[in-house]
């Protein structure tokens, strides 16, 4: 129930950030002209949020540098382009990436902080740590099943994934066994 309200409460964002994406910012549509320098007036590049039809130096260069008839040569020098962009698009392509990141995040938190917690909590301190001499002689993990045992009043996703590791590792360990028994036997 819990994460039918979650998903729900995740779509309910996206179709109201995707609403703001349709409406049209002003800093989305721009006119920028860019003019060289003219006599003894500077090079500088103007930018003015107008329509595509008014997308020219009339209308974009303010305040204009020269008066009377050197308007027109100027302005011939300017170099205009109509630029539009979605902001909204940017923004839900951030937004995205964002939430990426920080479930990755949150994933390494996870991996490097609580499993080695919930692990020690599990299976014990001195359960994780073996000598290399007893290696061969016993199974590493024989009363693994004891304390998954213990730990099923509490059933969750990490008890089953640790119960099916445990069940491996037996498996690997009666395969050694079997496989070294054999061995042993033909020599």
């Amino acid at each position: 129930m819990k994460s039918v309200f979650l998903l729900e409460a995740l779509f309910l964002a996206c179709f109201v950030l995707l609403n703001q994406v349709t409406a049209k910012n002003s800093e989305d549509i721009r006119c920028k002209c860019i003019c060289p320098p003219y006599r003894e007036f500077p090079g500088q590049i103007y930018k003015q949020n107008v329509s595509l039809k008014d997308c020219n130096c009339l209308h974009v260069v303010e305040p204009m540098p020269v008066e009377g008839k050197d308007v027109e040569a100027y302005c011939l020098r300017c170099e205009c382009k109509y630029e539009e962009r979605s902001s909204g698009t940017i923004k839900v392509t951030i937004i995205m990436y964002l939430s990426i990141l920080g479930l990755l995040l949150l994933y390494m938190v996870y991996l490097t902080l609580l499993e080695p917690i919930l692990k020690r909590r599990l299976f014990g301190h001195s359960q994780l740590i073996q000598n290399d001499d007893d290696v061969g002689d016993q199974q590493p993990f024989a009363n693994a099943h004891n304390v998954l045992s213990r730990s099923h009043s509490r059933p969750n996703m990490l008890n089953k994934v640790e119960h099916a590791q445990q069940r491996w590792r037996r498996q690997v360990q009666e395969q050694r066994k079997s496989v070294f028994d054999r061995h042993v036997v033909l020599s």
